[in-house]
């Protein structure tokens, strides 16, 4: 084989390198497994991979919150709670000392629920209505109760999703 040929054979396989590196194909991990010996024909010389960047931090990497708590404790009232809408939440205290959380998401036809009050959790679209305790329905036209969901209560008073 030619020099010539060696060489466009090269480029080739080093630009198709290069477009899997930059993400131009998107494909599984290797195991870094074998690779390739530069003196061997057709081959293109290993390159070392760009360095990932770094994870962002968990709750068990800094052990603190990796998210902002969403309220403080002393913030939901006995027997009420407060809608969160930008998380899709409503956190709810239904006797002292116990935080629940639920989805702000109605069942009935996808409407935040927007108050608390009276020990119930309020739908404005068709005036359903949940328990502060389970999220269970009150009241229809919903026939199911919101999806209940994780928090972290901290020492702190903070209450963050976990």
């Amino acid at each position: 084989m030619s020099d010539l040929t060696h060489t466009a054979r090269r480029t080739v396989l080093t630009i198709g390198a290069a477009a899997l590196a930059g993400g131009a194909i998107s494909a599984c991990g290797s195991s870094g497994g074998e690779k390739a010996s530069p003196g061997e024909p057709n081959e293109v010389p290993a390159q070392p991979a760009e360095p990932a960047a770094p994870a962002p931090a968990t709750s068990a990497d800094t052990g603190a919150a990796a998210d902002k708590a969403l309220t403080k404790k002393a913030d939901i009232p006995v027997g009420g709670g407060k809608v969160f809408k930008e998380e899709k939440v409503v956190v709810t205290q239904p006797k002292a000392g116990t935080f629940k959380c639920f989805t702000a998401v109605c069942p009935h036809q996808g409407c935040l629920v927007n108050k608390v009050e009276d020990g119930s959790i309020d739908c404005p679209c068709h005036n359903s209505k949940f328990a502060v305790a389970d999220g269970a329905v009150t009241k229809g036209p919903a026939t199911k109760g919101l999806a209940e969901k994780k928090i972290k209560v901290a020492a702190d008073g903070n209450i963050s999703l976990a």
